[in-house]
């Protein structure tokens, strides 16, 4: 047994995911920011894809318009080969990005801009002769590692091209002519230079970390979509093989009738638009009666009441939401116009349960009393919820049944059997829960 949610369940599980992992659009980005990140990008591109393209393009921008600062102090010093580094930065960034704009080739905008962070501050202080010339403007090619940290599967060969500069640089600085800039000027770019590069790499590790943050997020809202949660915890706490036996849990089947020839007749859409609200529904109430959902295999739904925890939920439980779903369907019709019905089956009785699986692992359950659910519902009457002899004692003198005559169960033979009508002390009770 597979356990998983219903199309509706997923549905809202991705919105969740969706807020989880969109915390960069809570930033001051200019609309057209985002509409550049996404030219290119198809519908089954992933968000994170989106959200790299955003990081780049903003921090492209940030250095762009630092430039300005470079360009007019060079130009006043009459250092036009310098200025013209910098400049040459935003025309080739701004046409860059009109590029990205038309094409949505962002490939080739990202390892322009890599090339151009890697190459230009080192050109840009060898023009000025040298680190202590420059200002340490060198600090600036460190942004292209960085970001190809962030932004390429291979920032390797960028680290080491860093690396490649700095020791070249090293070698020739002493044979280096150094421009004539004032003391004060110096100074000024040193903390300019300092500051921002310390601003550039803050901005890329702070991105990286969240993007780790999310990723660990939706992990854990992935697990806790496929595991109960104290399961969760013991399987991320590395128990494995994990397996407990319970001594008395609650099984029900619920099966809806005559589906699989309405199946035939409608739509595919329109069917699981139908699945999805039912299920949806038989979500809900299973949860507001503290029961864990097991899985759904097509029309088929099965939940289980005292496990994965023991005190959690009991057949009283079990029975309510029984009744409830029976209640449920009786306002519900097929997508053709057709009246719904389902048949319910119950047990109660030992079970084990656990993981299995490393890939696409399941929490699921084993026990005679599981096949006998089974059995109750697919022997049963349609609109009825047939129980066992033994869930028939659990639940005797809180609940009102109607015996069955004996019929011949597979693998049980002759056996005894009743309907769930009501609780007896409320024989509305099931009436007033349910909500179509």
């Amino acid at each position: 047994m597979i356990r998983s949610r219903d199309q509706g369940a997923i549905s809202g599980f991705r919105e969740k995911l969706s807020a989880k992992t969109t915390w960069m659009r809570r930033w001051p980005i200019p609309r057209w920011v985002g509409s550049l990140a996404n030219a290119g990008l198809g519908p089954d591109d992933p968000e994170e894809e989106a959200l790299r393209r955003q990081a780049l393009i903003m921090m492209a921008l940030g250095i762009d318009v630092l430039s300005v600062i470079w360009v007019a102090t060079y130009l006043s010093l009459d250092l036009y080969v310098s200025a013209l580094i910098p400049l040459a930065y935003q025309v080739i960034t701004t046409a860059g990005l009109v590029v990205l704009a038309r094409t949505g080739r962002f490939d080739a905008f990202r390892n322009l801009q890599l090339s151009l962070m890697l190459a230009l501050p080192v050109l840009l202080q060898w023009s000025l002769g040298g680190f202590q010339a420059s200002s340490g403007i060198m600090l600036w090619s460190l942004a292209a590692p960085l970001g190809a940290l962030v932004f390429t599967s291979k920032p390797g060969p960028w680290f080491a091209s860093y690396l490649v500069l700095v020791g070249v640089s090293g070698i020739i600085d002493p044979y280096l002519t150094p421009a004539q800039i004032p003391a004060t000027i110096n100074v000024n770019f040193f903390v300019l230079n300092i500051v921002a590069v310390s601003g550039v790499v803050y901005y890329l590790l702070r991105y990286f970390i969240r993007g780790v943050a999310d990723e660990r997020q939706k992990s854990e809202l992935l697990l806790l979509n496929v595991l109960p949660a104290s399961v969760a915890r013991r399987l991320k706490a590395g128990e494995r093989p994990l397996a407990d036996r319970f001594s008395s849990a609650g099984i029900l089947f619920a099966d809806i009738v005559g589906f699989t020839t309405m199946s035939e007749k409608v739509e595919p859409d329109a069917l699981v638009e139908f699945l999805d609200d039912l299920f949806t529904r038989f979500d809900a109430l299973v949860e507001r009666r503290g029961l864990e959902k097991i899985k759904t295999v097509g029309d088929a739904y099965i939940a289980v009441g005292g496990v994965p925890e023991l005190g959690t939920a009991d057949i009283d439980a079990l029975a309510g939401a029984a009744l409830e779903v029976r209640e449920l369907v009786k306002n519900l019709r097929f997508p053709n116009g057709q009246a719904l019905q389902v048949r319910i089956g119950l047990d109660v009785g030992p079970v084990v349960a656990g993981v299995i699986g490393t890939r696409k692992f399941a929490y699921d359950l084993w026990g005679d009393s599981v096949n006998t659910a089974s059995r109750m519902e697919s022997s049963g009457v349609p609109g009825e919820i047939q129980v066992t002899e033994r869930a028939y004692q659990a639940l005797a003198g809180r609940y009102r049944f109607r015996p069955r005559a004996p019929i011949e169960v597979k693998g049980k033979g002759i056996i005894s059997t009743y309907f769930l009508e009501g609780r007896t002390e409320d024989p509305n009770e099931a009436t007033a829960s349910a909500s179509p």
